[in-house]
């Protein structure tokens, strides 16, 4: 274990090195894998169980900055060609390495995206959490899996690192286990150089309910601390700060003079010794037999999460001016000294000439450490990391299941989409096929969607059920918790919910099972404050449905600045495989639910979906014919005008600003004789997407006839000028103006929120249908189809205020 050891340290510089050489500055890390190695390799060997039918195998959480050190060891088990590790960070031209984690790049090869610090611990956590779900609920025996989530004690500054545990506690996950790399530094310098970082997270995972297993000194120091008769040399290990312990791990004459000359009676310990074995006095992190020790303990079940904390030193064994310098992070190659020393322990056959290219080294298939690696993964399963996602194909609910959403609301009766997503819910819930497989998700505010009434039917999930009773209970809704519950209720935690919705989303890849998660919050409480981790749901390859409720800047009125969301889609657009939308009507919500369903479940493609939905009630119409493909799209003509004749304009609306835009229709044809058609615009997203998708392909194929974007396709036939109305910013609509035939005039909510009516407000934003209306004539009159002077009393007539001030 040792040799191999070596050789997956040399490879792993190597790996860096060369790439850096072919692309200077491409970057790359040397320091963290160097300080882990032994604590990855006792797992490698030893603890991590691979994934065999049925048997779902252990997860394993790496530390992002440790993955050359991770492809070394695949090189050598040869999962990974020598001719793709040469393209260790250079992936454009086709099949590279990853820098780091990365599931979305490497989708054979990595699960867990980690090197967003924070995150995987985080994510680790709702991980164990969810594999007792699975179980619990009959879905999975997931008993014999074990969740190793390896981090460094720097990372530990970031609040999503440490902001879980009582979770964990609180829960009995003794089936996680988090391995804390304490290096004592931090990418600049020391992460407590005036203080214990190790005691500091002894006290926090120990106060939190954790058990916790320190792995501080080598073997070597325990002959010294038998000797150690007045207990001098533990008050000095005490006393000594972290800033301390950074030099004495650089510099043996260093450790003599400031470390055990600190004290009278503690020289004389370590006489025998000389300066380059008290450098290499090692720290409980560098010792095999004691991690070893500190993880076979870890796996005794009792009812307790583990935190093992392993002091290493950061860049060790690669040689003076790297190991515990501040500089360790930076660094991308090595001395040659230390190339030589790799050489000689390792006696490669390669000249002093040879060294400075630092060839990548192999051993051969048939050597003992090749064989001897491959023998210890068989025994534990297989091979990690290994992400395995077979074709997935559910049997979901055919189209015709949601006609009651498609009929439209009786005479009277109003509903939001919000309430309209519940109904939807709780039929998805009852049916046969998918039921069993949905997870709602919901961070404490089921009451305020209307989503209350699954708490009876569903079930909330606890680990050990209900111990009191309701104070609800006689009512029909109560507040039920059972252990096999389908409701995660997360309590009041968006990025909890996330790493929930990222466990459920991936599950068909970790598991096999594939789970369909429901995740429903608000929406501005959604891409804004968890957009890290739903960026890393993408990189993972994760599905399910993100329902961002309450939406819109002034359809949820009365709440105000920090609650009112005009944003979200706009930073949801940001991630590649997310397909927005913004449905205004019950039919179109349906057919977008069924969309997913058959996308994600039934054909296996690789997305997911962000649809927002509004708290405002109104009568929904029947659905239109031959809309179904518009909505999918982003774009149909929801009511034509109702006269020919006159001036024309197309007016796009979106969500409830749709209303907006029907009442504005009535307004121009029987104020000022314009005929208006109006559309609803489901999703401005996926028409960008589609345009750009044609344009690529029209730059790319001049000799062939260009490609018409769907939204130019379906207006261009459309007279008169285009206004869009949404509760967004314009820039969501702006995006799509470069292919809208004649130019588009954007309306939306650019500006904080503000409490007030929603009237009060859309005209504040200049969204209403006055707004709309003066929008859509001063455009006919910069065509010479209006008169200007018109437009002016237009705007008199409507109540706008030329003077008020700018929402921004």
């Amino acid at each position: 274990e040792r040799r191999i050891r070596l050789i997956l340290r040399w490879n792993a510089l190597a790996m860096v090195m060369r790439a850096n050489r072919l692309e200077p500055g491409i970057g790359g890390h040397l320091a963290t894998y160097a300080s882990s190695c032994h604590l990855f390799e006792v797992g490698f060997n030893h603890f991590f169980r691979g994934r065999t039918d049925p048997s779902p195998g252990d997860q394993v959480y790496i530390q992002g900055h440790a993955s050359p050190g991770i492809y070394a060891r695949a090189f050598l088990e040869g999962r990974l060609s020598r001719e793709r590790i040469e393209h260790f960070r250079r992936e454009a031209g086709g099949p590279g390495v990853s820098s780091y984690p990365h599931p979305r790049l490497m989708p054979e090869f990595w699960e867990f995206p980690t090197v967003s610090m924070g995150l995987g611990p985080l994510s680790a956590i709702y991980q164990a959490r969810f594999n007792r779900y699975l179980a619990n609920r009959g879905i999975l025996d997931t008993s014999p899996s074990r969740v190793w989530c390896f981090l460094g004690d720097g990372e530990s500054d970031e609040p999503e690192a440490l902001g879980a545990l009582s979770v964990a506690s609180r829960e009995g996950l003794d089936n996680l286990v988090f391995v804390v790399n304490c290096n004592l530094q931090r990418l600049d310098g020391p992460v407590r150089g005036n203080g214990k970082i190790i005691q500091e997270l002894e006290g926090i995972f120990r106060g939190a309910g954790w058990n916790v297993i320190k792995v501080i000194w080598g073997t070597a120091w325990d002959a010294l601390l038998a000797r150690d008769e007045h207990g001098l040399l533990k008050k000095r290990m005490m006393e000594a700060v972290d800033g301390d312990y950074q030099k004495y791990g650089a510099d043996g004459a260093y450790v003599r003079e400031h470390f055990f000359g600190a004290h009278e009676g503690l020289r004389a310990m370590v006489e025998h010794l000389s300066d380059e074995e008290l450098r290499f006095l090692h720290r409980g992190g560098h010792d095999v037999r004691k991690i070893h020790a500190a993880y076979a303990a870890a796996c005794r079940p009792n009812g307790r999460p583990t935190a093992i904390l392993a002091k290493t030193v950061k860049g060790w064994f690669l040689g003076e001016g790297i190991e515990a310098s501040n500089v360790a992070h930076q660094q991308k190659k090595v001395g040659v000294e230390t190339l030589r020393r790799f050489r000689d322990i390792l006696d490669l056959p390669l000249s002093d000439a040879e060294l400075a290219e630092a060839p990548l080294y192999h051993p051969g298939p048939e050597s003992e450490e090749v064989r001897y690696m491959l023998e210890r993964r068989r025994a534990l399963g297989g091979p990690i990391p290994r992400r395995i996602a077979r074709p997935v194909s559910l049997s979901t609910p055919p189209l015709d299941a949601f006609k009651t959403f498609f009929e439209g609301s009786k005479e009277g009766q109003t509903f939001s989409t919000t309430m309209v997503f519940a109904r939807l819910l709780g039929m998805l819930l009852r049916d046969k096929e998918i039921g069993p497989r949905i997870v709602p998700i919901i961070p404490d505010e089921a009451r305020t969607f209307g989503l209350d009434a699954l708490f009876s039917q569903a079930g909330i999930y606890s680990a050990v059920g209900q111990k009191y009773e309701p104070v609800d209970r006689r009512s029909l809704l109560y507040y039920r918790e059972a252990k096999d519950g389908q409701i995660l209720e997360e309590g009041i935690t968006e990025a909890g919910s996330v790493a929930s919705f990222t466990a459920a989303g991936t599950s068909y890849a970790t598991h096999g099972q594939p789970m369909i998660p429901f995740y429903v919050f608000y929406s501005m409480f959604g891409f804004q404050r968890t957009g890290d981790l739903l960026w890393a749901f993408g990189d993972a390859r994760g599905r399910g449905f993100l329902l961002g409720a309450t939406a819109g800047r002034t359809t949820l009125n009365g709440e105000g600045l920090q609650h009112q969301d005009g944003q979200s889609h706009l930073l949801a657009s940001a991630i590649p495989n997310v397909r927005c939308y913004e449905p205004a009507f019950a039919y179109e919500l349906a057919i977008l639910l069924h969309d997913g369903l058959e996308r994600m479940y039934a054909r296996d493609e690789d997305v997911f979906y962000y649809i927002t939905l509004q708290n405002e009630n109104y009568a929904h119409p029947p659905i239109p014919e031959e809309s179904s493909e518009g909505i999918v799209r982003g774009l149909y003509r929801f009511r034509p005008a109702a006269a020919s004749e006159g001036p024309r304009v197309q007016l796009l609306g979106s969500g409830s600003i749709l209303l907006e835009a029907l009442r504005a229709q009535g307004i121009l044809a029987e104020k000022y004789g314009v005929a208006a058609d109006v559309w609803s615009a489901t999703s401005w997203q996926m028409l960008r997407r589609d345009a750009l998708a044609a344009e690529r392909w029209n730059l790319l194929h001049p000799d062939r006839p260009p490609r018409k974007p769907y939204v130019t396709e379906v207006l261009e036939n459309a007279p008169g000028p285009v206004v869009a109305a949404t509760d967004w910013m314009k820039a969501l609509p702006d995006g799509i103006a470069k292919w809208v035939p004649g130019g588009l005039h954007s309306l939306g909510t650019d500006g904080y929120g503000r409490s007030d009516s929603r009237a009060a407000l859309r005209r504040h934003f200049e969204i209403d249908a006055e707004s709309i209306a003066l929008a859509a004539l001063h455009e006919l009159s910069r065509r010479g189809e209006f008169l200007a002077e018109r437009v002016a009393r237009a705007r008199d007539e409507l109540g706008l205020d030329p003077e008020k001030p700018d929402p921004m």
